[in-house]
């Protein structure tokens, strides 16, 4: 005889929604990650977005966070196509959300276009970033997402530095 499980599935939507999201992002920092690591980053990110769209109180601003995430870890794991279609999600949650998001869409865009070698979108995008920092009213989020788009331009530099020594050898 099949044994009948209750489960409260608003309750497992509002668990798994920030569980996946926390884990995804443990991964994100994690400094030696693995190919393991690499595709459960990308489950758990995909998964935390599923569950939010099941959860009553999602609005956009979740699953534009949601999409920024996954946009960052496609980029991550060496997927331009993927993180770039991520990232025109983010933007389309963003749209009325205000600077703050706005400017983590265009983010999540230039990240998709440096994995993709597009160095004038990358610029184009972080410039639309850089500019709706002022615009954001609460000093802590402002600080994060300027910080986000430096350190985001110091690794372009970084890495057009490395391209230029290795062309140089």
């Amino acid at each position: 005889m099949e044994r009948q499980v209750q489960l409260d599935t608003a309750a497992a939507h509002r668990h798994f929604s920030v569980y996946c999201f926390n884990r995804a992002w443990d991964l994100i920092e994690k400094a030696d990650r693995t190919a393991e690591d690499d595709r459960s980053m990308t489950t758990l990110c995909q998964a935390s977005i599923f569950h939010w769209s099941q959860r009553p109180d999602c609005e956009d601003r979740n699953m534009s966070i949601g999409y920024w995430q996954a946009s960052r870890v496609a980029a991550l794991v060496g997927d331009p196509a993927g993180a770039r279609r991520h990232a025109e999600t983010c933007m389309a949650y963003s749209g009325d959300l205000g600077p703050f998001y706005l400017g983590y869409a265009h983010e999540a865009l230039a990240r998709a276009a440096v994995a993709a070698g597009e160095s004038a979108s990358t610029r184009e995008h972080l410039a639309r970033a850089e500019a709706l920092v002022p615009l954001v009213s609460e000093k802590k989020a402002r600080e994060r997402l300027a910080k986000d788009i430096a350190d985001l331009r110091c690794h372009c530099r970084h890495s057009a530095g490395a391209r230029r020594h290795e062309i140089g050898r």
